[in-house]
Parts: C-alpha cells; sequence; structure tokens
C-alpha cells in the first residue's frame, strides 16, 4: 500500500528553513510515501461568515486533507507558538462545526529554528489544537531540529549522516504511526 501524506509548511517565507526541511523528510521516507503540499499562502482570514460559502482555498485545503491518509506538519515557532498563517489553515480546515477534515487523521510535527529549543514551544501549541481537532498524533519521537547553514541543501540533501539517519528514523515511525492509525480508523 502507499500511503498519501499531505503536508503543511508553516512558514510563508520564500526562504524557509522548513520547507528545506521537507524536502529532507521526502527525501528521506520510507519508499511507499507519497507526499502533496497542502498550500495554505492563499487563504483569506478564516470567520464564520463563510461557513455557508466556502471560498475555493479553503475547499481546495479540505479536498487534499480529503485526499491524504496521513498529514505532517512542518513548522516553525512564531513569539512562542505556531504561525498565524497555520493557525488559519486549522481553523479552516476543522470547519464549519462537525466538518473537521482531521478528525482521526494519523498526524506527526516536526520543525526547524536556528534556536537553541528548535521549535519545542510551538509544537506544544500545535499539539494543543490538533488534539482539539481530534487529529491521531504520533507522540514520540519529538523532533526539534537546530538549523544551521549547510544542515540542509536547497535540493534537500542531508550531508551529516548522524542527521540524515535521525531525520530517516521520524519519518519511518510516522509511517509505522499512520500504518497503525489507519489499521484501526480506516480512512474514507
Amino acid at each position: 500500500m502507499v500511503y498519501k501524506v499531505g503536508y503543511f509548511i508553516g512558514s510563508l517565507s520564500s526562504t524557509s528553513i522548513n520547507r528545506l526541511l521537507s524536502r529532507a523528510l521526502i527525501k528521506l521516507a520510507p519508499d511507499d510515501m507519497e507526499f502533496a503540499e497542502i498550500p495554505i499562502r492563499d487563504l483569506p482570514l478564516y470567520s464564520p461568515d463563510f461557513d455557508a460559502d466556502y471560498p475555493a482555498s479553503a475547499l481546495a485545503l479540505k479536498d487534499t486533507i480529503a485526499a491524504s491518509d496521513a498529514v505532517l506538519f512542518v513548522t516553525p515557532e512564531y513569539n512562542r507558538s505556531i504561525p498565524g498563517a497555520l493557525k488559519n489553515a486549522l481553523d479552516w480546515a476543522s470547519r464549519p462545526w462537525g466538518q473537521n477534515s482531521l478528525d482521526h487523521v494519523p498526524a506527526a510535527v516536526i520543525g526547524a529554528s536556528p534556536g537553541n529549543i528548535g521549535t519545542a514551544v510551538g509544537q506544544q501549541s500545535l499539539r494543543a489544537v490538533l488534539s482539539f481537532c481530534n487529529a491521531r498524533q504520533m507522540t514520540a519521537p519529538e523532533a526539534y531540529v537546530k538549523f544551521t547553514p549547510g544542515l540542509i541543501s536547497e535540493s534537500g540533501e542531508v550531508p551529516d549522516a548522524a542527521t540524515a539517519t535521525f531525520l530517516a528514523s521520524f519519518m519511518q515511525e510516522f509511517h509505522d504511526h499512520t500504518e497503525r492509525v489507519l489499521t484501526v480508523l480506516p480512512r474514507g
């Protein structure tokens, strides 16, 4: 079986280190995982006023999640929390009430930052939101990547063997988590 994984990049920056991290994760993932980015850039700010008539970008977000077996969040930490654009995307995905696209979806969280604690506090904020959305989170291993220049190339190569091994292990654990969750809670 091939697992279809939708992935979120929490940063809107054109020079996002988390986009580089996502490229590395995709390269290091097991061969039976396919990836599709879930775009968040064009989403308007969520308001319940849209619940009766979702805009095309929000419908596309929900459709991509529905077509995914699992979701991967690759995100920075902003002000000890999650970036506003990512929170906005989660609000769109979980609405309107009773149409939560993240319900029972296997999920994993990882992030890179130049700081010493990586994205630890931001990930805790994200995990709280995902808990409310009833996503089935992989709780271990946790992965807070301290990003340094040259850690990951533009194409997603990871020259440091220890880092490559750690990231490959994280993706294998995500694969195994997805398999376990889908055995109990099949999608679609």
